[in-house]
């Protein structure tokens, strides 16, 4: 059995916070795609209301959750980083939290909404849970998948009793799912990636990462994946609920480049390169959820106020291919001579 139920080896990456719509999703599966519905940053009642909305299309989904993180940031460092970034805060009018704030992204309780009401698919980012999670994930009759950057998470995901894995490149937009964040992440093609996943492991893959086109579909499934999944591609479809400051930088010929930086979440993302992650990114600490409780209001404020200095622009190295067109559009794009 496939891992991803759909007529075309492709999906639609969970992008949470956000652009991942309702609207998107199903403009996905209307393509004969495979649509995630991201679980992560909402509360239980939110996530459940969500589950409760994709099972009612009665087409296959997955859904992505964000693996509980250690929060081993150190006090001094998130108070000097507060400071650091305190003028930023300053000219959106926020005010930012005092204390570091930790939480698991209510693991536990979404976990048990997903064992009462399995979904398809679940995938999981930002490491391993305990292996009873997992058994009790596939137990209720999901197919568990692991995003996995480089091939010693591979056998450790295999190991751990995963039915598949989503290998994601570094040219990846947004968060890396890398399970140490501390670790010197480096350019590679996400193939490369994907061939050497496939020699410690028979697990089936999905690729994730850098796709610009057509040809970057056909060499990912070529490499060994049995699906891809874009993202970037499709934040600036009318069904994404991409902010309209994100999808105005991602057009803007001012930002050349893009770049990974721990400087909004305390996690390595890639991200348009601007001048928030420029001034930041050498100051600051690691530690995730915090620094992402710390930034959160301010990015809000950024992207209410059409200030793409100040906020997370997360992108893809494809990210200049990216169109504002329908996601059915773009999707039967990528599929041509598969």
């Amino acid at each position: 059995m496939p891992l991803l139920d759909s007529d075309l080896p492709l999906a639609a990456a969970p992008m949470a916070g956000g652009p991942t719509t309702a609207a998107l999703a199903a403009a996905v599966t209307a393509a004969g795609c495979f649509a995630f519905v991201p679980a992560g940053y909402l509360s239980a009642e939110a996530f459940a209301a969500e589950l409760t909305a994709a099972h009612a299309t009665g087409s296959p989904f997955g859904v992505n959750l964000f693996v509980p993180q250690p929060g081993t940031i150190d006090p001094a460092a998130f108070r000097a980083y507060r400071e650091a970034i305190r003028p930023d805060a300053d000219a959106l009018g926020v005010d930012l939290p005092v204390e570091p704030r930790h939480d698991d992204d209510a693991w536990r309780e979404k976990v048990a909404l997903l064992v009462a009401d399995p979904a398809p698919v679940v995938s999981l980012t930002f490491g391993l849970p305990e292996r009873a999670d997992i058994d009790a994930l596939r137990a209720a009759g999901s197919r568990v998948l692991a995003t996995v950057t480089t091939p010693e998470e591979a056998r450790a995901a295999e190991d751990a009793g995963v039915d598949g894995l989503v290998v994601q490149g570094p040219r990846a937009g947004g968060h890396s799912g890398t399970f140490d964040p501390r670790r010197a992440i480096t350019d590679a093609a996400t193939a490369d990636v994907v061939r050497a996943v496939t020699g410690v492991t028979r697990l089936p893959l999905v690729a994730a990462g850098g796709v610009s086109g057509p040809a970057d579909v056909r060499d990912l499934l070529a490499a060994g994946a049995e699906a891809v999944a874009v993202g970037t591609l499709l934040l600036r479809a009318p069904e994404a609920g991409t902010t309209t400051t994100h999808r105005a930088a991602l057009a803007d010929p001012a930002f050349t480049d893009t770049m990974l930086t721990h400087a909004f979440t305390g996690r390595p993302a890639r991200a348009l390169r601007n001048s928030f992650a420029r001034r930041h990114h050498a100051d600051a600490p690691y530690g995730y959820p915090e620094l992402h409780h710390l930034t959160r209001e301010l990015r809000r404020a950024a992207a209410r106020t059409g200030d793409p200095h100040r906020l997370h622009l997360w992108a893809g190295t494809g990210w200049r291919s990216a169109p504002e067109r329908p996601a059915g559009e773009i999707l039967r794009e990528l599929s041509a001579g598969l």
